[in-house]
């Protein structure tokens, strides 16, 4: 079967789990977010489903100002993401390495040679995740002015896209020869010359182009400026989306802006986020769900909800009422809009919606058996909602081992996923051309 009649699948590793109360679960990892043998295994069993990818997501912040808070969330420690992708690309040989890091809050020759390292150690299956980063606490550790405001961080974005393009293509495949006679072929080298509005660039990146040509670049912004950048910069995208329309409507959108900048629509992947709780039974699946609900504290389901709504104090409203009217901030402008779509559509009281948020933070939610996961699965990716899915586990090792387990199975029978993988690096497997240096 066609690598476009197969969906593409990461597993979206957070700690202990995605679910905001994981760690309470008796059977989760507690302290996962510094195990490193933790990581390791999940990612090797990601790795022996065949399963694309697997991502980090980061802050570079604690998670929440309210310490109280903070000690009932199992969000608060982690490793530096790039630092773990290195010590998971020498543990494993196939799956892609994606990790996310900030635009806002590094350099483009800094990071650009970073991970140009994490691919040539990896073989090629290496991937960044562009933020703009928009929370008050990120900014605080960086900056003295405060966040910057949504459009200064785009433009930022899309500048050092361009710089970091640049130090990766300074360097032509084959340019350092080291044959006797010569280290490197001048031929081969384009030094860097990016002299922009935030940034000024000049020299070549001091490794070779790995076997992929670049890193793989994954976004996942959703406002206007967001889609543009992904339509003229991205390879694959994560987003968030509650219903078919939506999704349809996303995708759509998406891909109708990549001509503009030259760019086939094969050539991007869509890969919402989903967080499955499986069951043999329906009624299994439920009970798992009911259980990791009655986990969380209604104080720290309120504050989730009030940081992605970039609202200091929700406490402050009725929780059995709606919420308030909400208005535009410099944070995360889409997942807002999709949490007030969310609360109003189904008529949820902030309670209510802070427990449904805290599950997943606003991606899609699905509960119940492999064949009923699999149907919903099916019918997004064949109705050009989704390339594929961010399989997010609700907490770690058996959201991840259920879903292998039992999903799996079931997409490779309606022949809707690999059982072997393509090639040895990331773009190989996801049917990715490799860029030609300088496009």
């Amino acid at each position: 079967m066609k690598q476009a009649e197969q969906m593409k699948l990461g597993a979206f590793l957070m700690a202990g789990g995605h679910h905001i109360a994981a760690w309470r679960h008796p059977h989760a990892v507690a302290n996962a977010g510094v195990d490193i043998d933790h990581f390791i295994a999940l990612t090797r069993m990601a790795e022996a489903a065949k399963f694309d990818m697997i991502f980090v997501e980061d802050a570079a912040a604690i998670r929440e100002r309210n310490a109280n808070i903070a000690s009932q969330a199992a969000r608060s420690t982690m490793f530096e993401p790039l630092s773990l992708l290195a010590a998971l690309a020498v543990n494993t040989s196939h799956i892609g390495l994606v990790a996310t890091a900030s635009t806002t809050y590094n350099e483009p020759y800094g990071l650009a040679r970073t991970l140009a390292s994490i691919d040539n150690l990896s073989g090629g299956r290496a991937g960044w995740n562009l933020v703009t980063s928009a929370s008050e606490l990120e900014a605080e550790n960086f900056v003295s002015s405060g966040l910057r405001p949504h459009a200064q961080r785009y433009e930022r974005a899309e500048e050092f896209v361009r710089a970091a393009t640049a130090v990766w293509d300074s360097v032509d495949t084959g340019a350092y020869v080291v044959d006797g006679e010569i280290y490197a072929d001048p031929a081969k080298l384009y030094p860097a010359d990016h002299h922009g509005t935030h940034f000024a660039v000049k020299g070549l990146l001091d490794s070779p182009r790995s076997q992929q040509g670049r890193p793989l670049m994954v976004q996942a912004g959703a406002s206007d400026a967001g889609k543009n950048l992904a339509a003229r910069t991205a390879d694959v995208v994560f987003t968030a989306a509650q219903t078919l329309q939506e999704a349809q409507d996303y995708y759509s959108d998406l891909k109708s802006r990549m001509a503009a900048f030259g760019r086939h629509p094969d050539d991007l992947k869509i890969l919402p986020g989903v967080l499955p709780i499986v069951g043999r039974t329906e009624s299994e699946a439920r009970a798992k769900y009911e259980a990791l609900q009655e986990l969380i504290p209604d104080e720290v389901g309120v504050a989730l909800l009030a940081s992605y709504l970039s609202i200091k104090d929700l406490s402050q409203y009725p929780l059995e009422g709606p919420l308030p009217e909400m208005q535009q901030t410099d944070g995360i402008q889409s997942r807002q809009q999709l949490i007030i779509d969310l609360g109003r559509r189904e008529n949820l009281s902030i309670r209510q919606l802070a427990r449904h948020f805290a599950g997943s933070r606003g991606h899609w939610q699905l509960i119940g058996t492999p064949a009923q996961i699999a149907d919903e699965l099916e019918q997004r990716f064949r109705a050009k909602a989704a390339d594929g899915f961010n399989v997010m586990g609700a907490y770690f090792p058996a959201g991840l081992e259920d879903f292998i387990a039992l999903v799996i199975p079931e997409l490779r029978r309606r022949g809707l996923f690999r059982k072997e993988y393509e090639g040895r690096t990331l773009r190989d497997n996801l049917g990715i051309k490799i860029p030609a240096r300088g496009a």
